[in-house]
C-alpha cells in the first residue's frame, strides 16, 4: 500500500477492525519513511452484474455513483455517511443476490426509489425529482401523494 504523503511503499498495520457486518476491513497504517498514519479499507470483491443502461449500453457497477447521488439527496439532511454506506450495501446485497450476469439499471433505480423513504422522505423526493425526470409539477405533486399514501397519510389531513 502507498503512502498518501510521501508515496513510499513499505508501512505496517497498527489496528486491524471489521465492520459490523464483517464484510469490510478497516487497517490503520503507519508509513515507515515518514511516520504519517493512514487508514485503508478491504473490501470483498463480487462479481456484480453489468448494469444495462436505457440507450442499450453496458456499464460496470460502481458504488460511487450510487454514494455520490445519495449524498446529493441527503444534503443538509441528518443523515450519517454510515447510513448512506449501509444503503448502498443493501444495494450491492441485492445485486449479489440477483443470480444473472446483467441487470436493467432501472430496476436499480426502483430499488433505491424503494429503499429511500425509510432513509429520508425528502432525500427520497429529491433524489426521486432527478430520476423520474418529472417534466411538470403535476408530476412532481404526483410523486409526492404516492408518497403520503404509502405512509398511509390521506390529502387534506394534517398531524
Amino acid at each position: 500500500m502507498k503512502c498518501p504523503y510521501c508515496e513510499h511503499l513499505d508501512n505496517r498495520v497498527i489496528d486491524s477492525r471489521l465492520n459490523k457486518d464483517a464484510t469490510i476491513t478497516r487497517r490503520r497504517r503507519e508509513c515507515l519513511a515518514c511516520d504519517q498514519r493512514f487508514t485503508t479499507y478491504e473490501r470483498l470483491e463480487v462479481m456484480l452484474p453489468v448494469l444495462v443502461k436505457k440507450d442499450g449500453r453496458r456499464e460496470g457497477w460502481d458504488r460511487h455513483k450510487l454514494i455520490v447521488g445519495l449524498e446529493k439527496a441527503c444534503e443538509k439532511r441528518s443523515v450519517s455517511r454510515d447510513k448512506i454506506d449501509e444503503f448502498a450495501d443493501n444495494i450491492e446485497h441485492k445485486l449479489q443476490d440477483y443470480g444473472a450476469k446483467e441487470i436493467p439499471s432501472q430496476v436499480v433505480g426502483e430499488w433505491v426509489m424503494e429503499g429511500l423513504p425509510l432513509l429520508d422522505e425528502v432525500a427520497y423526493v429529491r433524489f426521486a425529482s432527478v430520476y423520474r425526470q418529472f417534466k411538470d409539477v403535476n408530476e412532481f405533486m404526483q410523486e409526492l401523494k404516492t408518497l403520503l399514501d404509502s405512509r398511509g397519510i390521506d390529502e387534506g389531513k394534517t398531524g
